[in-house]
């Protein structure tokens, strides 16, 4: 025997052994398992196998076919809903009621309807009105056609496996077209149809014993009675292609955050956190947003439904309230006129999915201001977060209902607006962007105000990224408990690393696909 053919056979796994004699006549995966017993897995890694080793070629085309539905598979199993009809009829020698035939056959009446109408056409029942009910009766070509199989039943039954369209004769197609106007009996689909050709090494095996038998496991028994000596192994060929193994990794969005958060940490800032269900009295007011605001509705906000299911659930507001109420009302002492609204307290009450994470600063703010007297001492102090926020809103390639933002403040009582757009520009340069803008912009709660954008150059356009300011009195002084100025910003994370990620979507960066997941890259600047 040749050395290389004796090697090669001596590395064959049971399943290629059993697969590779039934390939000199048959080609097709569901000809193979149904000729070798195998399951459809294994012979699809059989041939896989002797693929990588040169002995089988694999083709794959794209194939519509002919295939059982639904019903299809029920009624060739039990017969088509016609012969279940007649099937009711088989010991009756009298007309009986389409009541009794629905009962007797367990068909329903949209099955009973088609039936009446299939078989009356084939003149194999006669129907007769009796008062308010309808009788049925076999025929005597009834009783035929029950007995005997209908061309439409074999043809069921030749849909087994799934069939090439192109395959069926005239008459079959005549039949699936008929079939195929009821209920899910019949289907067509496009598959992948995979194909095995013995290749001129694999004819050349076929020519040889494929019957030796080798020991897969060395065992300890093997071991202790040196058995293993009169054994013959199979080879295993560590040459061969094996799938590849993805290491674990944190998901792309989570690297992000951790580049992210690294930044501000670097840069001085220290992280606050808090919890996502706000009431609108942190997430809006206390941020002078005015309670008639857009951003308060439901069709932007998601509030939270309160026990009964009907009605939103209300929070606690702090024993200070009124001097929000103050400030929307009339200004208080910040040199404004509020929103010259009625304030109310119920409406502040309200408890929210926040909508964006500037609710942490000032919640921040809220609490350096209870110690107003030693606050001069350690300005000044800097704040980050990076966290989820919801907004109902309709998704699109730059829009999610759920995304996470990059916030943050520095309150120093020397700052300006020039300090906020340095900080914008450290942070978007460590994040790769070179070409970003700035421009006016409004916001409730700051004033000045400016937009971050950045251009896309796939969509061509400027994106925007998030909005920024400085803190107006009507958020500082009632918080804070003195007029300083709070640089602060709102980034939409997912905008700003889809360009890192070559992701134009940003739905993407949250699909289900292990794929992409596994190929990406790792977040590294």
């Amino acid at each position: 025997m040749n050395q290389a053919i004796e090697a090669l056979i001596a590395k064959l796994h049971p399943l290629e052994r059993k697969v590779l004699p039934y390939l000199d006549k048959l080609t097709t995966l569901h000809e193979l398992v149904s000729a070798s017993g195998l399951q459809e897995v294994e012979v699809m890694r059989a041939l896989q196998w002797l693929q990588n080793k040169g002995i089988v070629l694999i083709t794959q085309t794209i194939q519509e076919v002919v295939e059982l539905d639904a019903n299809g598979k029920l009624y060739a199993e039990k017969g088509l809903p016609e012969k279940q009809f007649l099937k009711s009829l088989e010991s009756v020698s009298v007309p009986i009621s389409i009541f009794d035939v629905q009962k007797n056959s367990c068909l329903d009446q949209n099955e009973i309807t088609i039936c009446i109408g299939l078989l009356r056409k084939r003149n194999a029942i006669t129907l007769k009105k009796e008062g308010n009910e309808i009788l049925v009766h076999a025929t005597a070509e009834g009783q035929l056609l029950f007995k005997k199989q209908t061309k439409e039943e074999a043809f069921l039954h030749s849909l087994e496996f799934p069939r090439d369209m192109k395959e069926l004769s005239p008459e079959e197609k005549i039949i699936f077209t008929e079939l195929s106007q009821r209920k899910n009996i019949v289907k067509t689909n496009v598959i992948k149809l995979r194909t095995a050709h013995l290749t001129q090494l694999g004819l050349t095996l076929l020519t040889y014993d494929l019957n030796k038998e080798f020991v897969e496991q060395l065992t300890p028994e093997m071991l202790s009675n040196n058995s293993w000596k009169h054994n013959i192994f199979r080879h295993y060929d560590v040459s061969i292609n094996v799938p590849h193994l993805s290491g674990g990794k944190r998901h792309i969005v989570n690297q992000a955050i951790s580049y992210i958060k690294q930044i501000w940490l670097d840069m001085g800032f220290v992280e606050m956190t808090g919890q996502l269900l706000q009431t609108s009295y942190w997430d809006l007011d206390s941020l002078f947003v005015p309670q008639d605001h857009p951003a308060r509705q439901m069709q932007d906000t998601f509030f939270i439904k309160d026990e009964t299911g009907k009605g939103i659930a209300l929070g606690k507001l702090p024993k200070d309230f009124a001097k929000i109420k103050e400030v929307h009302e009339t200004g208080a002492k910040t040199g404004s006129t509020g929103w010259q609204t009625t304030w109310h307290e119920k409406e502040s009450q309200k408890v929210l999915l926040r909508t964006h994470t500037t609710v942490l600063s000032a919640l921040k703010l809220a609490e350096l201001g209870e110690y107003p007297k030693t606050l001069h001492k350690k300005l000044p102090i800097k704040y980050f977060n990076v966290g989820k926020v919801f907004r109902n809103e309709a998704m699109d390639w730059k829009h999610l209902f759920e995304f996470h933002q990059v916030d943050g403040i520095v309150i120093d009582e020397t700052a300006n607006l020039k300090n906020l757009k340095a900080y914008l520009r450290q942070f978007f340069g460590k994040m790769g962007y070179t070409q970003i803008r700035m421009r006016p912009a409004y916001f409730p709660y700051t004033e000045p105000s400016l937009e971050v954008e950045a251009w896309h150059p796939i969509k061509n356009q400027w994106i925007e990224l998030g909005g920024a300011g400085i803190f107006r009195s009507e958020v500082v002084v009632p918080l804070l408990g003195k007029d300083v100025p709070v640089l602060a910003w709102g980034l939409g994370l997912e905008r700003i690393i889809s360009e890192y990620y070559h992701i134009t979507d940003i739905r993407d960066l949250y699909k289900n696909d292990m794929k992409q997941l596994q190929q990406m890259k790792i977040w590294m600047k």
